[in-house]
């Protein structure tokens, strides 16, 4: 069984797809043009897609599609938070299917990525094949809680760095903080924000500390789309309803499924993909023992690779 990415690939085709007059979602195929169409749903929300994304899959058998979601990547406008929501993001999923001319789609989706892919199977579960999630995170309260106080508890360091960023008097609503600075149209207001946020993120999101992640929070807009998009999100609770994806479930409960998380994910803690998985004992459950929350993490990457090629078995 493989245990490492697929060489590196380049785009066999991209495009600007118009969504509504004012966002443009870059997308882009590799792989098989006649092969089983998988979606990749990257996280953040805001993070955007890399060329490593394309690499967690068989060019041979899969039709790999990716796309930069709403304000993220190279869509356009960048960082742009306008009729930027989760229902937004489901319709434009949509839309590139049909502009692809897609029936039917495998989703693969880590974080974030795991929080859209749920909702977008539970409002098109006809239009789904399988799923792979990965770093599972929902948005729930709890959640959002944790990863902006509750991670100084295993990362101080990190934490001190992220806060101290905030002047004292605001420290009591992080979260509201840093939207009211990633929102300022001061890049000398925004752009540092960003970067704490961004290098928070990245400094937390490995089980052994890795440069080469936090190196990777060099670019500014990349970061500002990052945490401009991830802070207005988990300030409107994704746009979801209390619990909405778990009592959804129902709706996907057919569908194969595998879900992937670390043991040592400080990022989106475990404890949600323990949930998902009592409540839906159908999908395939695989806690990887040494990892963190990166999908590039060693043990992750060879569950997602092995997870994928399971989905070769259901098609």
């Amino acid at each position: 069984m493989r245990t490492d990415l697929f060489p590196v690939i380049e785009a066999r085709e991209s495009g600007m797809l118009d969504l509504d007059g004012t966002h443009v979602m870059y997308w882009e195929e590799c792989g098989n043009p006649d092969g089983v169409p998988i979606l990749f749903l990257h996280g953040g929300p805001g993070a955007g897609t890399m060329s490593v994304h394309r690499r967690f899959y068989d060019p041979d058998y899969f039709r790999i599609i990716l796309c930069d979601q709403r304000g993220a990547g190279r869509s356009t406008p960048h960082a742009d938070l306008t009729d930027n929501t989760t229902g937004h993001l489901l319709s434009d999923l949509e839309a590139l299917r049909v502009h692809r001319d897609i029936e039917q789609w495998h989703l693969f989706g880590g974080s974030w990525g795991s929080t859209l892919a749920l909702a977008y199977a539970q409002a098109f579960p006809q239009r789904c094949m399988g799923m792979v999630l990965r770093g599972v995170f929902t948005c729930a309260p709890r959640e959002v809680e944790w990863f902006l106080e509750g991670m100084g508890r295993i990362f101080p360091e990190a934490w001190h760095d992220f806060s101290q960023t905030i002047p004292e008097a605001e420290r009591g609503d992080l979260l509201q903080a840093y939207v009211r600075r990633l929102n300022d149209p001061d890049p000398g207001v925004h752009l540092p924000a960003a970067r704490a946020w961004a290098t928070y993120e990245a400094r937390c999101s490995t089980l052994r500390p890795n440069p080469d992640a936090v190196a990777a929070m060099s670019d500014a807009q990349a970061m500002l789309a990052l945490a401009r998009i991830e802070a207005h999100y988990l300030a409107h609770s994704a746009f979801l309803a209390p619990g909405q994806l778990f009592e959804g479930i129902d709706r996907i409960r057919h569908l194969p499924a595998t879900i992937v998380h670390g043991r040592y994910d400080m990022v989106c803690p475990i404890e949600t993909a323990e949930r998902l998985a009592r409540a839906w004992p159908e999908a395939e459950y695989t806690i990887v023992p040494d990892a963190g929350h990166s999908a590039l993490e060693p043990g992750t990457r060879a569950a997602l690779l092995r997870a994928v090629e399971g989905l070769k078995e259901l098609t």
